[in-house]
């Protein structure tokens, strides 16, 4: 019997005693330090960038430039862009209900400036690229997609 106990507390005790002598490193992030100054360069750079293509896609659309930068404003703005009604900003204040509404807003985005809806596809999954071609590229605005 006192063998069995034996090997049961070499078997159970043994590998946690090993486990708690393990150092894990952890990243900068997690110690609680900032970023390093090239993590802000491209934010900032990746900032202006996309700021100025909205910029460009209101101004195209007829709407004020200045009104891409100006939180939840836009989103109403953006709305009237693509003919949806202005309380579908409420609807993208709603947890989860946002994304859907967010992807029907890019795709009438595309729509919009005469493009199709594998366009509006890449403005919500590669809009760093989308949103500055159709801002800065050829695209012209045709109307509101939706028509309201």
């Amino acid at each position: 019997m006192n063998s069995l106990i034996e090997l049961m507390q070499t078997v159970l005790f043994i590998p946690a005693r090993l486990l708690g002598q393990v150092e894990y490193s952890y990243s900068a992030s997690s110690q609680g330090q900032a970023p390093g100054p090239l993590f802000w360069i491209f934010w900032l750079a990746f900032m202006i960038l996309m700021i100025a293509a909205c910029w460009k896609i209101f101004t195209k659309a007829g709407q004020p430039g200045w009104a891409s930068i100006i939180p939840i404003y836009n989103w109403y703005i953006l709305c009237k862009i693509v003919g949806r009604p202005g309380w579908w900003v409420i609807l993208l204040l709603i947890p989860f209900v946002n994304f859907i509404v967010g992807i029907i807003l890019c795709i009438d985005l595309a729509k919009s400036f005469g493009k199709g809806v594998g366009f509006g596809i890449g403005l919500i999954l590669l809009g760093v690229i989308f949103f500055p071609i159709l801002g800065f590229g050829s695209a012209q605005y045709q109307g509101s997609a939706a028509g309201l």
